[in-house]
């Protein structure tokens, strides 16, 4: 019984081991792809979202339209850097009160007493591994700045 036992167990010795690697690569691999990018993803939705923030509240306590205009474009970038994304990969636009994100890029803030816009960052999001001239996903976040109607001035 012992060389039938022995016999038959020896078609089976190191098979554990490549259905281990075969299962790693066919669903671990692509599995922590996806995390990956899906955590891009967010990440890029998160520095859109602050940079967006921090520009319209930098703006919005500019003394100036030029100097707010620096002001909030520095600060949307340190917002996107902190985020571990490329400070070129952010666009910073500005849309009238009520205009959504999709039709800024052609109004300009006068920062008058009282005034309303809104502040766009858009972030491109790049997916890990893909090359960069594949066109990659972007992310937008919105901030609805009011000037204070009454401002020293």
């Amino acid at each position: 019984m012992n060389w039938l036992r022995h016999r038959l167990g020896d078609g089976e010795r190191g098979s554990a081991l490549v259905e281990f690697v075969f299962i790693a690569l066919v669903v671990f691999v692509p599995l922590i792809y996806i995390v990956a990018g899906f955590s891009a993803v967010q990440r890029g939705v998160f520095a859109s979202t602050a940079a967006a923030r921090e520009a319209g509240r930098a703006i919005a306590t500019a003394p100036d339209p030029l100097t707010g205009q620096d002001r909030a474009l520095r600060a949307a970038q340190l917002a996107v850097e902190d985020q571990s994304i490329d400070a070129t990969d952010a666009r910073v636009t500005y849309a009238a009160a009520g205009a959504d994100c999709e039709t800024a890029g052609g109004y300009t803030p006068t920062l008058a007493p009282g005034e309303e816009f809104s502040v766009c960052v858009t972030v491109t999001v790049r997916i890990p591994f893909l090359p960069e001239f594949i066109d990659a996903n972007t992310a937008t976040g919105q901030f609805v700045v009011e000037r204070d109607r009454y401002v020293d001035g």
